[in-house]
C-alpha cells in the first residue's frame, strides 16, 4: 500500500519518537491537532484529512488515552530515510 509524501512524512517524524495530540473544544469535537517532534517543536504539515486517512490505514492509534504514536503497521509502511543532522 503507498502512501502520499505528507503521510510519509508525518510517519517518519512519529518513528523518531513524536507525538500527535489532539485539541478538542467545549462539546468534545476535534478543534485542532499538534504533531510534536521529538525535540520539542511543533510540526505545521498535519491537517485533520491526513490525520483521518493515517488511522484508517491503521498507522497511528491512542492507547489508554495517550497521544497518538505510530503503530507497527505505521512503521511498516514507512520508508527508511537517512536521517539529516
Amino acid at each position: 500500500m503507498d502512501i502520499s509524501r505528507a503521510e510519509q512524512r508525518i510517519l517518519h517524524l512519529l518513528a523518531q519518537g513524536g507525538r500527535i495530540e489532539l485539541v478538542r473544544d467545549d462539546s468534545r469535537k476535534i478543534s485542532g491537532i499538534r504533531l510534536i517532534t521529538r525535540e520539542g517543536w511543533l510540526f505545521g504539515g498535519l491537517d485533520l484529512e491526513t490525520f483521518r486517512k493515517l488511522k484508517r490505514k491503521r498507522a497511528i492509534s491512542s492507547r489508554q488515552g495517550r497521544p497518538y504514536s505510530v503503530t507497527r503497521r505505521g512503521l511498516e509502511l514507512v520508508r527508511s530515510q537517512l536521517n539529516n543532522r
